[in-house]
């Protein structure tokens, strides 16, 4: 099991596969992982749950509600920040789980269309790790590729007091981000958009993302800004190819926080 312990960075690590050798891949990444199997924790991390770490008790949770098995190896990163209004540092914890997804595909009817779509299904999740309660949430799934995992970052959307949660997930050639609020201590999406669809296509979109003062409320407009898509390398893996995205300051949608709906909207 491999844990990162980051706060506001993002962290991914590209799996490339050839799935007319699946079975080899599978036993491939078996021994890298046993090669790397380390548990990394910040030495200014606080204990929780007593004196165990966040990173222990984690693991030891995460474990438990996924019905994780001890010989199975997965991919458990913590991101930190404030999350709410109480003023205790919070906690994003990701997990991937790449290898259960490829023994899934292998045990499946056709495993070579199963590699062929990503692996997808539910095997990226991600718990909140509430900070005053001392908690772990229920496990969240995002349905998405895990040959990629989550990606979290941070932005001041509802409140310049704490952050939202932001996560990139993958579905095969496409990236898509869901943007998360915490209240009463649960995590709520309010938004999700691409950040691209299309690579290694001749019709591609990509765009990033702006904000600024809210049009009915203190949550801050999102303004959702075209980009200029890098195009797939000679060789590359369309599901695992991370490219990059080159902002264009074109404003192609502005979306703003209805408090009736509890979600961001934008006008026809």
């Amino acid at each position: 099991m491999f844990i990162n312990v980051l706060k506001g960075h993002s962290y991914i690590c590209i799996v490339k596969y050839l799935f007319l050798l699946l079975p080899l891949l599978i036993w491939s990444c078996k021994d890298q992982a046993n090669d790397a199997d380390t548990t990394e924790t910040s030495a200014q991390e606080l204990p929780t749950k007593g004196k165990q770490s966040l990173a222990s008790y984690a693991d030891r949770m995460v474990r438990a509600k996924l019905g994780i098995q001890a010989n199975e190896k997965f991919e458990l990163q913590i991101y930190r920040a404030q999350l709410d209004a109480d003023g205790i540092e919070d906690a994003v914890i990701t997990v991937n789980r790449l290898d259960f997804a490829m023994k899934e595909a292998m045990a499946s009817p056709n495993p070579a269309k199963r590699a062929e779509l990503g692996f997808m299904g539910n095997f990226n999740y991600f718990f909140f790790f509430d900070g005053k309660l001392d908690m772990l949430s229920p496990p969240i799934a995002i349905p998405s590729s895990p040959l990629l995992p989550l990606q979290v970052s941070f932005e001041n959307i509802s409140s310049a007091a704490y952050k939202d949660i932001l996560i990139d997930f993958r579905i095969r050639n496409a990236s898509y981000k869901d943007f998360y609020t915490v209240s009463n201590h649960t995590p709520r999406r309010i938004f999700q958009f691409k950040n691209f669809d299309g690579l290694g296509t001749p019709i591609t979109e990509a765009y990033h993302f702006d904000y600024g003062a809210g049009s009915y409320g203190a949550q801050k407009n999102i303004f959702v800004m075209e980009a200029k898509l890098e195009a797939l390398p000679n060789g590359a893996d369309q599901n695992t190819f991370v490219p990059a995205l080159t902002p264009l300051e074109k404003i192609k949608y502005t979306f703003f926080y209805l408090e009736s709906e509890a979600k961001y909207a934008t006008k026809p």
